[in-house]
């Protein structure tokens, strides 16, 4: 069993590689976040490949797929759907919205108000939408998968920690290589490759994964490793904002599966370093000057740019034991 859904796997990322070129690792933790069970949350210049990501992966794993672009002027109802009256019956019916999906792409998500953003957090935590008094159950898997806009740019709102805090990564895709935008502008366009890709994985096979998941085993050394992650990320002076329980249950929940991509039953620190500044940045927040290689760089919770996390990897690297 092992063995097949390895070689699915293998398969999906040459699908997945040939939509973003050039983009192999975050490729690779893109697909073990969702493979993982958790949302992803993708950070970028427009242009950049993000909403392709988000059509590639609902494709390899076969998975029902909308697309919601958020704008200031997008409310809660708009994602969640709402009752509607029916004159012919004399009653209200109630339309579902665009958010009872496998996957929900939520495009721009900073572009909206934190009213509706935060439309997604019960669905996003529970899988479920509670509306009129009644708790609807949303289809499973159900994956969000968010685009946004660096915050610099112009009419964005940025998400609170609550909201970051709901997303088991956070990925920057960055300008291709030389080789890889050569070959871009050679080829025909990415979104249509990307929309034709193969299914790779079924329902059962995801079901499967997370099964085995469970079964990969975390040694007391990698656990111990993973503490002192967490414990400095709270106890240096410069960051007040350091990791919640929950970010770790994401950091050996993401271990996990990305030792399991690679065939192995067993976390080692490795997977635990690959997968660290993707999981734990965006719910990092540095103090007021962050310094980094002896200059003090600004850095806040709303530019998830990989520097805080890496200089907690870092520096807990070079602590003794």
């Amino acid at each position: 069993m092992q063995d097949t859904m390895q070689s699915s796997i293998n398969t999906a990322l040459t699908q997945l590689n040939r939509a973003i070129l050039g983009k192999d690792e975050p490729v690779r933790l893109a697909l073990c976040c969702l493979l993982s069970g958790g949302h992803l949350l993708l950070e970028d210049l427009p242009g950049m490949g993000k909403t392709t990501l988000a059509h590639a992966l609902a494709g390899v794993l076969g998975l029902s797929f909308r697309r919601i672009q958020f704008t200031s002027d997008l409310l809660p109802a708009d994602i969640l759907g709402g009752s509607v009256f029916d004159p012919s019956s004399g009653q209200f019916h109630f339309h579902e919205g665009p958010v009872f999906c496998q996957v929900l792409m939520a495009d721009e998500i900073n572009r909206a108000t934190p009213r509706t953003q935060s439309a997604l957090l019960e669905a996003m935590e529970e899988g479920q939408v509670s509306l009129d008094g009644e708790t609807r159950p949303l289809p499973e898997p159900f994956f969000v998968i968010a685009t946004q806009n660096p915050s610099e740019l112009a009419g964005t709102y940025p998400l609170p920690e609550s909201q970051t805090d709901r997303f088991l990564m956070c990925l920057s895709l960055g300008y291709p290589d030389t080789v890889a935008e050569r070959q871009l502008l050679a080829q025909p366009d990415q979104r249509l490759i990307a929309q034709k890709i193969d299914k790779c994985l079924s329902l059962a096979d995801l079901k499967n994964w997370q099964r085995l998941l469970m079964q990969v085993h975390l040694s007391d050394a990698v656990l111990d490793y993973i503490q002192r992650l967490i414990d400095f990320s709270r106890q240096t002076s410069r960051i007040y904002l350091g990791l919640s329980p929950r970010g770790g249950l994401a950091i050996v929940r993401a271990a996990r599966c990305y030792a399991l991509m690679d065939g192995r039953d067993y976390v080692t620190p490795d997977d635990v370093q690959a997968i660290f500044v993707a999981v734990a940045d965006h719910r990092l927040s540095a103090s007021d000057q962050f310094a980094v290689s002896g200059s003090a760089t600004s850095v806040t919770s709303s530019q998830p740019s990989g520097v805080l996390a890496q200089w907690v990897l870092d520096s807990v690297n070079v602590l003794p034991g």
